[in-house]
């Protein structure tokens, strides 16, 4: 590791990887399998969804090493949306970013880790905990980044193997399993294009969010160019086999009905395989495995905002950064949003919200790739997307059906159903979208003024 200007660390290929892999098995693994049950209960059906879930990561992953590789700066969306198209879509994607991408999820991982502890000691206040633990995770990441990326390593290594050793003993240990057969044997191709396949799907992609993670950091890797692409597929690889064969051991070792609408899964299932006494033990590893995704997540957001204010004057405090190299003014800018989505404690909104934000933006920039190689076709691109036209075009046709099914839930649920009075998650990712178009042109303005005042005290000869 080497020591920049600011006295930050490069990072290789294993801590990249790593911050991809905490990003990626998180909240979503642990929490979704609960509200897919309530769209469908046949285990082939959900098991398929983790399939297509891998799919659409990879493909992603696979796009996002080549703009990874021609782009290599910190930023991620941000700073590839506004290299492709222009500055202010690559601005909203950093704003929702820094809003969606990241505060929401870390919220997120907190109302999880919080539920999780609070299911197993009742007496604790659940968002109080939730609090308390991003707290103690921000003020390391805000300490030091050599310190983070020691943390994160740990952390990611010790949740892979809590997630083999539950693999393994899910297999081994429970005596009564549940049958396969008579769900796959009543598998109909008829529920994947239903609305609860469609919506299951983005609860899915949720869990998968984060495979895009090393590209947030480019600056902060040592040979982006190369280790960028690699990190997302070797991630993004692994952690689909994990979620394929965690998800198959809850459906094995727990009946779907005690599941279905509940957030701890894996504490329910782990009852089921260990017993109350040893389950709870496990439940309690998996609620610490969530640290390691709020800690990557910790570290990945504010390294967009610091690029979004390096280059926006009204964001300038943003790019402030510590002797130590933390971006800290960012960092506590992200804890404070965590902190108010955490108080309002509404985890399935807060889920589909950011779902189908981060979705929008993913899918403009996988599109990005073909218009990057027809704008600039000439530019050295150390990696090739493989597959290419055929990968792309697969995460976006998977994307925008998942999108489409989202935001037709969200108006049958409003106008139809009447369970809500109004189409709040699409009505918040269109909030979002449009809060960032007005900062961005507000920064225009500010630097409109600025440059004249400037001009005109230079002419005035004062």
């Amino acid at each position: 590791m080497n020591n920049n200007k600011y006295g930050t660390y490069k990072f290789g290929l294993t801590t990249a990887s790593a911050f991809v892999i905490a990003n990626m098995i998180g909240t979503g693994v642990f929490t979704s399998l609960g509200f897919q049950l309530l769209g469908t209960t046949n285990i082939a059906s959900i098991l398929l969804l983790w399939l297509v879930g891998g799919i659409i990561a990879l493909c992603g992953a696979l796009v996002y090493g080549e703009l990874g590789a021609v782009m290599p700066r910190s930023g991620g969306e941000y700073n590839y949306l506004r290299i492709i198209y222009n500055r202010e879509l690559g601005f909203m994607a950093g704003w929702a970013s820094l809003i969606v991408g990241f505060a929401a999820p870390v919220a997120l991982a907190s109302m999880a880790l919080s539920s999780y502890l609070s299911r197993m000691f009742p007496v604790l206040n659940p968002v109080l905990v939730g609090l308390l633990v991003l707290t103690i995770i921000t003020l390391v990441h805000a300490y030091d980044v050599k310190v983070g990326g020691a943390v994160q390593r740990f952390f990611t290594f010790f949740k892979i193997l809590v997630i083999l050793g539950f693999i393994v003993c899910g297999v081994i240990i429970p005596l009564e399993k549940q049958s396969f057969t008579t769900s796959f044997s009543a598998f109909s191709w008829g529920d994947v294009f239903s609305t609860g396949f469609a919506v299951s799907l983005v609860w899915v992609y949720y869990a998968y969010s984060g495979w895009n993670a090393s590209a947030y950091m480019a600056n902060e890797i040592k040979n982006p160019q190369r280790t960028i692409p690699r990190s997302l597929f070797i991630s993004t690889l692994v952690v689909t086999v994990l979620y394929l064969c965690i998800n198959a051991i809850f459906l094995l070792s727990t009946p779907a009905g005690e599941m279905s609408g509940q957030l701890e899964v894996g504490l329910i299932a782990a009852q089921h395989i260990f017993g109350v006494t040893f389950g709870n033990i496990m439940g309690l590893l998996i609620a610490l495995l969530l640290i390691s995704s709020i800690s990557s997540m910790v570290f990945l957001g504010p390294r967009v905002s610091q690029v979004m204010g390096e280059d926006n004057y009204i964001l300038r405090p943003l790019a402030r950064r510590s002797e130590r190299g933390t971006p800290y003014i960012a960092i506590w800018v992200q804890y404070f949003i965590s902190v108010l989505l955490i108080i309002t404690n509404s985890f399935e909104l807060v889920t589909k919200y950011t779902g189908i934000t981060l979705s929008f933006f993913a899918l403009m920039t996988v599109v990005g790739v073909f218009v990057h190689r027809r704008r600039f076709p000439k530019a050295n691109r150390p990696y090739k997307t493989w597959g290419y036209p055929v990968t792309p075009i697969i995460f976006i046709l998977l994307i925008v059906w998942s999108i489409v099914y989202l935001v037709r839930e969200d108006f049958i649920l409003t106008f139809i159903e009447g369970k809500q009075d109004v189409m709040w998650m699409t009505l918040m990712s269109l909030l979002t979208l449009v809060s960032g178009a007005l900062i961005y042109r507000t920064n225009r303005w500010v630097v409109y003024k600025r440059l004249n005042y400037k001009l005109s005290f230079n002419r005035d000869g004062h």
